[in-house]
């Protein structure tokens, strides 16, 4: 196979997973060889997950420091001819909009392992969890990795799409299997809606590659079409591609890859599958779900739907911001009426990633800056409040709000995580979330100024069910049935602490990411600002 590369370390991030799932079914097949007791498989397993995820990780550090922020081109290229009959390519790349998702995904998924650990965890939770696979569960977790390190780092549209379904089926049984009383309902919902946007996807991805110009493999074989997702959008004027389907070419295939994208923000009305699937998911599932897997939508838009259909983008700006503006204020009302703890933080998300949508579609500097920055921040934040949802469920059994009160007393250090965690969430200037929303409204004002006014309300909403949430829960007299309930342990410190380190540090001084970033997103939105007289 040939190949032009300047580094395998992206492959290696993505791969390295992928050998525990490896090495996890080895030990499943040569068990009765081995005459592995099931529990010695099961914290082979464990270790391997930590090693793997932790590995990932520690190579995103590198990474990381091997970045160059001036640089506006894509690194750390690896580069071959994979199916060449097809003219698919095995190119991955890395460049200011994809390392932030690489680094929090490396983050997510290692705090995710550990948080599947049993260290910590009442005997009635063990035996719980120990009457499932644990093998399965940790290998479903490491490939979820590896489809999404993929997704990020993928440069050929094949390649993206591969990696895109290889996220599919490891979180419909992570739900399915290891879910709650409704875990089948919500892994068939989850798996539905996603499978109809990857199908749009498809199509949108074969649509473009026909119309594609002849162009070379990097082996320098020429080829008719192509899906390198840098040459789709340096190389081509989808504008001129006529008509399909009765419709304008980039505009239908635009709406296509939108609604693909916009299923897995969630974006509103799409976004129903995503409550009963956190709800249902074990608590580290939940974490991954929110702090990674919902900012492929957003992702995905910037990667492809921007550069490559940049007039279609134009011409839809303003349903983007509307559909934007909707999602941060339904959604935040929406969480208003809700009883159960997680069930509220799921549709937080949904508001939450309406600032993105409203910062990516007023097409300004500090709007795709801040829309970038919101989903690091959003997945910083998220994956803390789940897990702090998953330790009183741990205790109580149970997530309803109204049934506690007076924790504070009780879990001062739980409480003061929970705290920090609603006004980071809540946009509390000098923490991150506040960052991050204030540059999407700011960069969306003077393109959308009602919608920017009307966007205000869901941050007070915000505001007002978080302290609810706080008076019901952590406030007034102690709840006596609750009156033994531990405060947290050292597993649970080791996850929440990391996050909450990051919260603070980055609501202070926020240039560590956006100085990564800034770069790459200018000359992405240039052509679009231009375009609209920016």
């Amino acid at each position: 196979m040939p190949y032009h590369t300047t580094s395998t370390l992206l492959t290696w991030i993505t791969f390295v997973p992928a050998i525990g799932v490896g090495v996890i079914g080895l030990l499943l097949g040569l068990k009765p060889l081995l005459k592995l007791k099931q529990g010695t498989l099961d914290r082979l397993s464990r270790l391997l997950a930590l090693i793997c995820s932790g590995a990932s990780m520690v190579m995103c550090i590198a990474l990381w420091s091997g970045f160059d922020s001036t640089n506006t081109g894509i690194q750390f290229v690896h580069h071959a001819v994979w199916i060449q009959a097809f003219n698919i390519e095995y190119f991955l790349g890395v460049d200011g909009l994809s390392i932030t998702m690489i680094m929090l995904t490396g983050l997510i998924c290692f705090v995710a392992v550990v948080a599947s650990m049993p260290w910590g965890l009442p005997k009635e939770n063990k035996e719980h969890f120990s009457r499932r696979s644990v093998p399965g569960y940790m290998a479903m977790i490491l490939l979820l990795e590896m489809g999404m390190l993929g997704v990020f780092c993928a440069l050929d549209f094949f390649l993206f799409y591969v990696f895109w379904e290889i996220m599919l089926l490891p979180m419909y049984f992570l739900i399915g299997i290891w879910g709650g009383p409704r875990r089948e309902y919500a892994a068939i919902k989850f798996f539905l809606y996603t499978l109809a946007g990857s199908m749009l996807m498809l199509l949108g991805m074969i649509a473009l590659y026909f119309a594609s110009n002849p162009t070379t493999l990097i082996d320098g074989s020429p080829c008719a079409h192509t899906f390198n997702l840098i040459k789709l959008a340096t190389e081509n004027d989808f504008g001129t591609a006529g008509m399909l389907l009765g419709v304008a070419f980039p505009k239908i295939v635009w709406i296509g890859l939108f609604i693909a994208f916009a299923i897995k923000i969630p974006m509103f009305p799409f976004h129903t599958w995503l409550p009963d699937a956190h709800v249902e998911a074990p608590t580290p599932v939940s974490v991954i779900l929110a702090g990674v897997l919902l900012k492929m939508g957003i992702y995905g838009i910037l990667r492809i739907c921007l550069p490559i259909l940049p007039e279609a983008t134009v011409w839809a700006r303003y349903g983007i911001a509307i559909f934007g503006v909707i999602n941060i204020v339904y959604a935040a009302f929406v969480c208003m009426a809700q009883k159960d703890l997680k069930k509220l933080i799921a549709y937080s998300s949904v508001s939450h990633m309406g600032f993105c949508l409203l910062g990516l579609a007023a097409f300004t500097s500090q709007g795709i800056s801040g829309c970038v920055y919101q989903m690091w921040n959003h997945g910083i934040i998220s994956p803390a409040l789940f897990l702090i949802t998953g330790v009183i469920y741990d205790r109580a059994h149970h997530r309803e709000i109204e049934g506690f009160g007076g924790l504070a007393k009780q879990m001062p250090e739980y409480s003061a995580i929970v705290g920090l965690a609603f006004m980071a969430s809540l946009g509390l200037p000098g923490l991150n979330g506040f960052i991050s929303e204030a540059l999407c409204l700011v960069g969306a004002f003077p393109v959308f100024t009602l919608l920017t006014v009307v966007s205000v309300l869901g941050v007070v909403i915000t505001a007002a069910y978080y302290l609810w949430t706080i008076q019901r829960m952590f406030l007034g007299p102690l709840n006596q049935k609750y009156a033994n309930l531990a405060d947290l342990n050292w597993r649970e410190r080791f996850t929440l602490y990391p996050l909450a380190a990051i919260m603070i540090i980055l609501g202070v001084y926020p240039m560590p990411i956006l100085h990564l970033m800034n770069q790459t997103l200018d000359e992405l939105v240039a052509p679009l600002a231009a375009a609209v007289g920016l």
